[in-house]
């Protein structure tokens, strides 16, 4: 077996940009074409949750595209959005969530769509609740939450209402591979 064909070539995921000032929509547009290499209209529709616009999309890529359209989007710290990547042969699905108050959190994510935790970072974080506890309160389930987007989850979920309403248009994105 080649070492080139181990892992996969392509991969699918959804962008969802939960809130966005007008004036921004096209400049998303434009950072979303550049990341995936074909163009992306969207459709937007207003936000319930503070009036702005929202859009979501479904895209197909190279194994990486999320963190590149991630990149690309967090340029602009008025958004709050959202980027999943499917998990792929040899390759872990991730999550990135932003929101202006938190900045950019990224986790991988299984096949189900769990948020996953790898063994050495469990261990950093039990090994730190037991040097620094003892000479200040570090807090390991305030850590975990952290380390599984909690705090953005919980700021995203006004916004997550609705994203997807019956009869809503969904744009496919592609960009070509290999």
């Amino acid at each position: 077996m080649r070492a080139s064909s181990q892992f996969a070539d392509a991969t699918a995921g959804v962008v969802w940009i939960h809130s966005s000032p007008a004036a921004l929509c096209p400049h998303v547009e434009w950072a979303l074409t550049a990341a995936l290499g074909s163009p992306a209209k969207l459709r937007w529709t207003t936000q319930p949750a503070d009036g702005q616009l929202r859009a979501t999309s479904d895209w197909i890529g190279p194994v990486g595209t999320a963190a590149r359209i991630a990149q690309s989007l967090r340029s602009w710290p008025v958004l709050r959005f959202e980027v999943t990547e499917d998990p792929s042969d040899g390759v872990d699905g991730e999550r990135y969530s932003f929101v202006p108050a938190l900045g950019l959190w990224h986790g991988s994510t299984s096949a189900s769509g769990d948020v996953t935790l790898g063994e050495m970072r469990l261990r950093a974080m039990l090994q730190a609740a037991r040097e620094l506890g003892k000479y200040t309160s570090y807090d390991l389930a305030s850590e975990i939450d952290r380390a599984l987007g909690t705090p953005w989850d919980e700021e995203l979920e006004l916004y997550r209402s609705g994203v997807d309403p019956i009869g809503a248009e969904v744009t496919w994105l592609r960009r070509d591979v290999g």
